[in-house]
Parts: C-alpha cells; sequence; structure tokens
C-alpha cells in the first residue's frame, strides 16, 4: 500500500474539484498541498443546484452536516413550455429516494465548507509553469522560479485546465455553440420548485435558494457572449411566460459564458492527473459539475488508499469513472439537443413521456460511484 505519510501531493485548484480532492485525500491519510492561481479565495458568485448524487458524495465526505442548513431542498423539477405552460414533472424525492436530497444554495456558501474542509491551507497567487514527468516524480516549475518535486500532481484547475496542457494531456476545450447566463434574483417572484421554461433553441431554469432568493439559468444556441449580457437576457426571453417576466423586471447584473466540453483521450500521464472539469466538463444542463468532482475525489483518494503504487492507482481511478463521466456527456447532449426540436413536435412528447425521459437521464447516477 502506497505510504500516506510519506507522499508528496500536490493539487492544482482552489475551486470545488479542488478542494473536494483534498478533503477526501485529507480522509484517507494523505496530507496534500493545495495551490490556486488566484491572489485569494476565489470570489464564487451565483447559485448551485445539487441533485443527489451529489449529496450522496457530501456524506461521504462527511460534509453533509455543514451544508444541511444552507440553501432549500428541492423537492420536484417542473417543466413549461415557452407560455408557461405544464409539460411534465418530476418527483425528486422518489427519483433519489436512498441517494440524497436535491438542493439549491449559492456558490459562496459551498465554497467556504468545502475550504474549511480542506483544512484552509490553499497557496493562492501560486500559478505553475511547467512539469517535468519523471519515471518516479514530476518536478513542477512555478511562477516565480521556484521548483519542487511531488509524488503525484492532480490537476483541478478546470475546463481551461494549465495541468492538461503543461502534461499534453489535451488541448483547450470544445465550444458546443451556446451562450449561458447566471443570476441571483431576490425580490422575483415567488417559485417553490426548480421550473424550467423551454423555447425552441433556448431554456430558462428558475430555482428557490431560500431567503427569497433565486438561482436562474438561462441559455440559448449561439457563439458569442453580448456586450450587453442584461439586456440580450431580457431581449431573448421576452415571450416567456411563467415567473420570467418577473425574474428579468428583477434582475440587476448577469454573468454571461460560452459552454464548452472537455473529452479527452486519456486523464493522465506519468504521475499527472486530471480531476472534475480539467478531465469531463460538460455543458451545464444536467447540473452534475459538482457531483462529478465530488466523486472523482472519492475515487481518487480511495484508490490511491489501497494500491500499491500510484501508476496503479491512476488506472483504477480513471478506469472506474469513464463510464460514468462518458454518461454524462452523452445525456447532456441528448438533453441539449431536446432544445433544438421544433416545439409542436418537442411538447406533446415531453407531456406524454417527459417525465420518464429526463428520469433516465439520471438512471445510471443512481449507484454509488
Amino acid at each position: 500500500m502506497l505510504g500516506s505519510t510519506t507522499q508528496r501531493i500536490l493539487v492544482v485548484g482552489g475551486g470545488i474539484a479542488g478542494l473536494a480532492t483534498a478533503r477526501a485525500l485529507r480522509l484517507a491519510g494523505f496530507r496534500p498541498e493545495v495551490t490556486e492561481w488566484q491572489s485569494a479565495p476565489m470570489a464564487v458568485a451565483g447559485g448551485i443546484y445539487l441533485l443527489g448524487n451529489a449529496a450522496r458524495s457530501l456524506r461521504e465526505l462527511g460534509l453533509d452536516g455543514p451544508v444541511r442548513p444552507l440553501g432549500q431542498v428541492i423537492g420536484r423539477q417542473r417543466w413549461l413550455d415557452l407560455r408557461g405552460r405544464r409539460l411534465c414533472e418530476v418527483d425528486l424525492g422518489l427519483l433519489w429516494a436512498g441517494v440524497g436530497e436535491c438542493r439549491a444554495l449559492p456558490r459562496a456558501e459551498l465554497h467556504q465548507v468545502l475550504l474549511t474542509a480542506a483544512g484552509g491551507e490553499v497557496r493562492y497567487a501560486t500559478g505553475i509553469s511547467a512539469l517535468t514527468l519523471g519515471p518516479e516524480t514530476v518536478e513542477v516549475t512555478f511562477d516565480d522560479g521556484r521548483r519542487a518535486e511531488y509524488d503525484l500532481v492532480i490537476g483541478a484547475d478546470g475546463r481551461h485546465s494549465t495541468v492538461r496542457a503543461l502534461a499534453a494531456l489535451g488541448g483547450p476545450a470544445r465550444a458546443v455553440g451556446q451562450v449561458t447566463y447566471r443570476s441571483v434574483v431576490t425580490g422575483g417572484p415567488r417559485v417553490t420548485e426548480w421550473t424550467a421554461l423551454l423555447g425552441q433553441h433556448s431554456a430558462f431554469v428558475v430555482v428557490p435558494m431560500g431567503a427569497g432568493r433565486l438561482h436562474c439559468y438561462a441559455d440559448e444556441t449561439c457563439n458569442e457572449v453580448p456586450e450587453d449580457p442584461v439586456a440580450r437576457l431580457r431581449e431573448r426571453f421576452a415571450e416567456y411566460g411563467g415567473p420570467v417576466p418577473g425574474v428579468l423586471d428583477a434582475i440587476r447584473s448577469v454573468r454571461v459564458a460560452t459552454s464548452d466540453e472537455v473529452e479527452l483521450g486519456r486523464w493522465s500521464r506519468g504521475r499527472v492527473v486530471l480531476v472534475g472539469d480539467a478531465a469531463h466538463a460538460t455543458a451545464p444542463t444536467l447540473a452534475q459539475g459538482a457531483a462529478m468532482a465530488f466523486e472523482d475525489a472519492l475515487v481518487l483518494a480511495g484508490a490511491l488508499s489501497k494500491a500499491e503504487s500510484v501508476p496503479e492507482a491512476l488506472l483504477r481511478y480513471e478506469s472506474r469513472r469513464r463510464p460514468r463521466t462518458k454518461w454524462v456527456l452523452d445525456r447532456t447532449r441528448d438533453r441539449d439537443r431536446t432544445r433544438d426540436v421544433p416545439p409542436p413536435l418537442r411538447d406533446p412528447l415531453l407531456r406524454g413521456r417527459g417525465a420518464r425521459i429526463f428520469a433516465e437521464h439520471y438512471r445510471l447516477l443512481l449507484d454509488p460511484a
């Protein structure tokens, strides 16, 4: 077995994936270093929606207690058409029974829980400029010129991963032709459940986070970020019904980005390995980014604690995680394609079979990672 107290492990990235990985490693007896290129704890804005498999992973990380008072438990997902008329709905308590609750909460609150759980020991303003892969170690060159050797380097630095590029594990993330808008609204309409309105080539999702706060997410098929996101959001979704008009009136600021995905032939090279979005980012449609990062962290830490060598552990980790992350990627693409189907064809199908279709997208994820 690997000696947990003697392994020198560097986790690159102080976001959700990096902090979850550090927590899982600490629980397994390792003492990783964590670095983050930003100069201070990440300014984490917006909300996040965690499904039942994320809740299960938080239990395994010993973090269900700190998360439980945060945000709001979501019991049902409702899909409406553009005018706000019912298409279908899914009972989340039934779907995720025995797995975990679904919860919406401010992203900053989740980040703080993870930061505390990782020991709070993150070296900020510490980027990396080079990796030299040897048979037994990895030499890391930091941006300030300092060099250090590690038994394992874990790239948890997101879909635009520096570690991925330096280790020659793949190129940049691939744009999927989608622009996303995110905002947290207070003083908007009363919404009690996860609610999505589906147009053609676009969707608008509203999720309550408690205390009168709404986590709002919208997307459209597009390749360019607008100069004025708030104006574009109001223009693009002006014809939507349901809670959308009230949300648009209440929105004051919007974070906008293009969606992309990462699909790699391999996740590790030598003693460098990728986790989370650095390895397998998808569009955010299935709300599985955090859940997949949590699961990666637990599986990687478990593999390291049981293997005789680092290469053996990395092989176990990747072989176990690939089928699950590929499922999420494929189901995300399936879900996104429904927006391109003309509503006269799509909406009757969703009214008849939508609940079964959407529940099927999570079938594999009901089982443990």
